[in-house]
């Protein structure tokens, strides 16, 4: 959700607006031929222009995958929060959609979830026709600033038209803030076959509240979780819950995912996971510690979508960190999203933990052969692609361009541990956060021959190892592309393991 709250409020004339769009009406922009702006990926969704963060109302229906998130469409600085939208039928290339959710007279749109109401539960649309149910928070601003703690709620929106045009429910807010609670946000909704109703994960502050409801209208509070388990140096946000099979057993276990900002590991914001058990209407867990999602700076706000084809966990999360999002340097748009992630749970001596893969379909953007990349070499561009290899004890991996800049991982088998710096990665000037202390992450049960996969984008690292056992989203900011990886073995290893080069095309061109 939102971790910087700017004093500005909602004009007279965006208020107006608001109150005349219940139904929005818009034309879908021009998709663009290419992105050719400095830094704008090519391989991962951003918007068009301006500020976008969490990924919000993640739901599939009638073969398309929808994409909507937090926007801001007059800067490329947090404002006023909209609900952008994009469609997708593979989650790797995208079509921009109209903005589909404005701020009204109950306040900002913040984040939430969205489902397809197959047995209409609530009434708004039919058997034949179900209605998409969006859950979302509205944000006061006016009377935030005003000193009261009560201002945020939760909205109701529903579309018949797969996500084209949205109706905003006549009663809103569905939930108000209770206890005058001061982060009371971010619902993320499900069909709990549990309980033959829906279930509604809440943040509020420090914890989170599990709520449930026969309509998706009339919600009851049922328990909560997490007021003495997890990383606490922040606010809490964006939470989800899922239950996932244990690989090789025939267990069923729980995720709870929930960000967290300030207090991730690598500093700034980050995603905490918990994996446990849930009886319906209250999820417990013998886990002590947090865990994280991702080992990078990178990956803030991610959630999971409902409703997919074949019941898989797909993962989006927001490619960036509070730390320094809204200084990164870029000048039309600000924000991506990471690449689209499937989520399942292995089994290790220290009890499940997440895997996560990039989709199967992102191969088929493949272009031309692959090349064979010989260390010390450079390799042949576009600036997008898939690199692999393999890494045995502890080495260190650089990968560097033309004009001198360069990001080193370390891989420590003898101590767990694998560490980035990017502190040379390019263009640091704009955060002294951003180019700050290398990061790290546990490095769980290394091998000899342990696969590295490595996703390079214009902006953007992200780097699965293993199976997907461990993962590290980073934004870079190079002047010139990768295009050479240099290694420096450990005593007893050597350097002659073969790396290949993908290329890839970009998601934008038109094929």
């Amino acid at each position: 959700m939102i971790r910087v709250f700017r004093t500005a409020v909602l004009t007279c004339a965006l208020l107006a607006a608001a109150a005349c769009q219940n139904k929005k009406e818009a034309t879908p922009p021009e998709e663009p031929t290419a992105y050719h702006e400095a830094y704008r990926p090519q391989l991962h969704f951003s918007p068009e222009a301006h500020w976008m963060n969490d990924p919000n109302g993640l739901v599939y229906h009638q073969g398309v995958y929808h994409l909507f998130y937090q926007y801001y469409p007059e800067d490329i600085v947090w404002g006023p929060m909209h609900w952008g939208h994009a469609t997708s039928t593979d989650l790797v290339s995208w079509t921009h959609q109209p903005v589909a959710l404005f701020p009204d007279e109950h306040g900002y749109i913040f984040s939430g979830s969205a489902v397809v109401d197959t047995q209409n539960t609530s009434g708004l649309g039919t058997l034949e026709n179900p209605p998409m149910v969006a859950l979302y928070t509205y944000h006061k601003a006016e009377r935030e600033k005003e000193g009261f703690n009560d201002f945020q709620t939760q909205g109701l929106a529903y579309s018949l038209d797969n996500g084209q045009t949205w109706t905003k429910y006549d009663r809103n807010p569905v939930i108000k803030n209770p206890n005058s609670i001061r982060d009371f946000r971010d619902p993320k909704v499900f069909w709990n076959d549990l309980t033959q109703a829906w279930t509604m994960l809440l943040v509020a502050g420090d914890h989170v509240q599990i709520w449930g409801s026969k309509n998706l209208i009339d919600w009851a509070q049922q328990s909560t979780f997490g007021h003495e388990l997890g990383a606490h140096g922040g606010v809490w946000e964006c939470p989800d819950l899922f239950a996932l099979p244990v690989e090789g057993t025939d267990q069923v276990r729980w995720v709870m995912l929930v960000s967290i900002n300030p207090g991730a590991p690598n500093g700034g914001s980050g995603t905490q996971y918990f994996v446990g058990d849930f009886d319906g209407t209250k999820f417990t867990t013998d886990q002590k510690d947090p865990l994280w999602i991702d080992g990078g700076t990178d990956n803030y706000a991610g959630v999971t979508y409902n409703h997919t084809p074949d019941g898989s966990r797909q993962f989006i999360g927001w490619m960036s960190n509070w730390a320094y999002g809204q200084e990164t340097p870029t000048k039309e748009w600000r924000s991506s999203m990471t690449l689209a992630r499937t989520l399942s749970l292995r089994a290790t001596p220290q009890g499940p933990r997440l895997r996560t893969k990039p989709l199967p379909a992102l191969a088929s953007y493949s272009q031309g052969a692959a090349e064979a990349v010989a260390v010390d070499q450079p390799w042949t561009q576009p600036s997008q692609g898939h690199l692999q290899g393999q890494v045995s004890g502890d080495q260190v991996l650089t990968l560097s361009n033309a004009s001198g800049q360069s990001v080193v991982f370390t891989f420590e088998a003898t101590k767990n541990r694998i560490t980035v710096d990017r502190s040379a990665s390019g263009d640091v000037s704009f955060s002294e956060a951003f180019a700050a202390a290398p990061m790290q992450m546990d490095w769980d049960n290394p091998a000899d021959n342990t696969p590295v996969s490595f996703y390079l984008d214009a902006s953007s690292i992200e780097l699965f190892v293993g199976d997907g056992d461990q993962v590290m989203t980073l934004q870079v900011f190079p002047t010139t592309p990768w295009d050479r990886i240099s290694v420096a073995p450990s005593p007893g290893s050597t350097t002659d393991t073969p790396w290949s080069w993908q290329p890839m095309r970009s998601i934008w061109e038109k094929h």
